[in-house]
């Protein structure tokens, strides 16, 4: 056991994510203790970047712990779910009031929230800590979203705003809230990264298959998007991907890898909370069935036989490119404002007082839904900080109804051409659906009071009402 406390911050766990983040913290200068349940993967860390700076390995929890300065720092990064219980019930006893647990996983924000109320009694600092920026981030600079107390910021942010992602000279990295607000901003953040992906691959699929694009020029249009009001990470690399040849097949790649999209789960998490929330999120939740939906091989072979409209080209591909930059960026901003609108809708429900703005500052670099319009996003906030809507935004707005023409005439053209398009279809329905000045909802209202007795309110005065439907039709006041 260390004779003395040498490290100024610890990581248990160290798979690819928790190894790069624990030599982040080291290249930053900060002596940084390691501790993995395999002490195999401590030493392999050890021999392959202990020159990088410096590390306190350690055999078992209790040397791990004897190894931090207080108040202590221990960063988690095991899987979400049991594996982290059993990490905080190992080393929650091992502490004194003040040191700091940090679940860097991907945890639902309500397990947060329940392991912050526990450890709290005790005087320990739980904070769950959002991290975005894949294996790359966490060792050259992530975003990070930690939520937890006021002090455990204080004691902490300093050095996770040391080696989170800059962009002009500004850290990636703020307090979010209390308790699980720093997760439950990372669920949004990979809610909005599952929309931005399926609107990608639908602005591909039309490429392909309408245009008559092949791969290599798809790529290229691709890097010509990501010049302008686009560029963004995730444009930047499907350019690389499209261009990318199979090495065995000389094949495109993206012809070679079976079309079945996998997911971890925190897409299908940002749904079913914006459900018990009230808060659609229908462009999310399109991307997470589409990706339900190429998994279900059986359904889709079952189906393949069904008629579908006779293959054609549009007469104008260039033109029609044109189009579906527009459909794409206007369905992106619809995608990211439903995120935002989640993100004030939790800060509400759970008292957080999140500050809107500042995700778009911390999600400008580090992340993987990076983009060039994140600056406008928190520029947009920082003019109306009760902003309703991004769409309410007076330049995005514009934008949005420039695009809207030629919006309309891509998500006509996929499904004259039957080509899958929920994404852009989604986001126009709801574009729409907001615009609009009476909704068929009023028809749905009617039919729940006719089958349901549920009532409904009236245009003309206050209160709840209900039309004796069986009897003479009279309406009565509920």
């Amino acid at each position: 056991m260390p004779a003395t406390r040498q490290a100024q911050i610890g990581v248990t766990g160290l798979g690819v994510m928790g190894r790069n983040l624990a030599r982040n913290f080291a290249r930053h200068g900060f002596p940084t203790a390691l501790h993995n349940r395999t002490t195999a993967r401590t030493d392999e860390v050890m021999s392959s970047f202990g020159h990088e700076g410096t590390f306190v390995p350690s055999q078992t929890a209790q040397e791990f712990v004897a190894s931090l300065e207080r108040p202590r720092r221990i960063v988690i990064m095991v899987n979400a779910g049991p594996a982290t219980d059993a990490v905080v019930d190992e080393f929650a006893p091992l502490l004194e009031p003040g040191d700091m647990l940090i679940d860097g996983g991907n945890a639902h924000f309500k397990d947060t929230r329940r392991r912050e109320a526990q450890l709290k009694q005790g005087g320990i600092h739980f904070v769950g800590m959002g991290v975005s920026g894949g294996e790359e981030g966490a060792l050259n600079g992530p975003s990070i979203m930690p939520g937890g107390s006021v002090q455990s910021y204080k004691d902490l942010g300093p050095m996770l705003e040391t080696i989170a992602a800059k962009v002009d000279g500004t850290p990636c990295c703020t307090h979010v809230g209390a308790d699980g607000a720093g997760h439950f901003v990372k669920m949004v953040h990979n809610g909005i990264e599952y929309a931005d992906m399926q609107l990608i691959a639908e602005a591909y699929d039309l490429l392909r298959h309408a245009a008559g694009y092949e791969p290599q020029r798809i790529a290229d249009t691709f890097r010509t998007w990501n010049q302008g009001r686009l560029d963004s990470y995730l444009i930047q690399i499907t350019a690389e991907v499209l261009a990318h040849t199979d090495a065995a097949t000389k094949e495109p790649f993206v012809d070679i890898v079976r079309d079945e999209a996998e997911q971890k789960g925190t897409g299908r998490w940002t749904v079913q909370d914006a459900l018990d929330l009230g808060v659609p999120v229908s462009g999310i939740a399109e991307a997470v069935f589409a990706r339900s939906l190429s998994g279900h091989t059986d359904l889709r072979a079952a189906a393949r036989g069904l008629p579908g409209p006779a293959a054609r080209a549009v007469p104008d591909a260039s033109g029609f490119a044109a189009k579906v930059e527009q459909a794409l960026y206007a369905s992106k901003l619809v995608s990211y404002a439903q995120g935002w609108n989640m993100i004030a809708a939790g800060s509400a429900e759970y008292d957080w007082d999140i500050d809107l703005g500042a995700m778009a500052v911390i999600w400008r670099g580090g992340c993987i839904i990076r983009a060039k319009f994140l600056d406008r996003i928190r520029a947009a906030y920082a003019s109306d900080p009760r902003l309703p809507t991004l769409l309410a935004d007076p330049d995005f707005g514009r934008e949005v109804a420039d695009a809207q023409d030629a919006w309309r005439e891509v998500v006509a053209t996929a499904v004259r051409f039957g080509v899958p398009a929920p994404g852009f279809s989604a986001a126009l329905a709801y574009y729409d659906a907001l615009r609009a000045r009476r909704l068929p909802a009023a028809l749905v209202q009617g039919l729940r009071d006719y089958f349901g007795a549920h009532t409904y309110r009236r245009t003309d005065r206050d209160g709840s009402f209900h039309t004796l439907w069986a009897g003479d039709r009279s309406e009565v006041s509920r």
